[in-house]
């Protein structure tokens, strides 16, 4: 599947009941050089629009919402030495957390497609 998108600049991949998130590329442009990523607790369980992590950049902290509600199973340890990969590869090697999926029949609609997403923000 390809990337989604929510209103909270966090870009989702669903694989398998299995979601990788991150933050939006125009998101950390927006918050310049990332300097402490706050990662969530692995075995936490959220719901949608929980607020789950923060990253700290030199402009400003922003939180990080959950996309989908599920339970966070892994976590992003190199952005604990390196921030600066949610920077240099927002969509890639700066992806944040993955969550195992409760409820993503239900909550997917909530989702933005890329072309929305663009839209949002131009």
């Amino acid at each position: 599947m390809s990337l989604r998108y929510t209103k909270d600049h966090e870009w989702v991949k669903v694989e398998d009941g299995v979601a990788v998130v991150g933050i939006t590329d125009h998101a950390q442009q927006q918050l310049g050089d990332v300097v402490f990523v706050d990662l969530p607790n692995v075995g936490d369980t959220h719901d949608l629009g929980e607020e789950i992590a923060v990253i700290e950049s030199v402009k400003a902290a922003s939180d990080i919402y959950m996309p989908l509600s599920g339970e966070v199973i892994e976590v992003n340890e190199d952005l604990t030495d390196k921030p600066s990969l949610v920077n240099s590869d927002a969509l890639g090697a700066g992806w944040i957390f993955k969550i195992a999926l409760s409820a993503y029949q239900e909550e997917e609609k909530q989702l933005l497609k890329e072309e929305d997403y663009n839209a949002l923000i131009a």
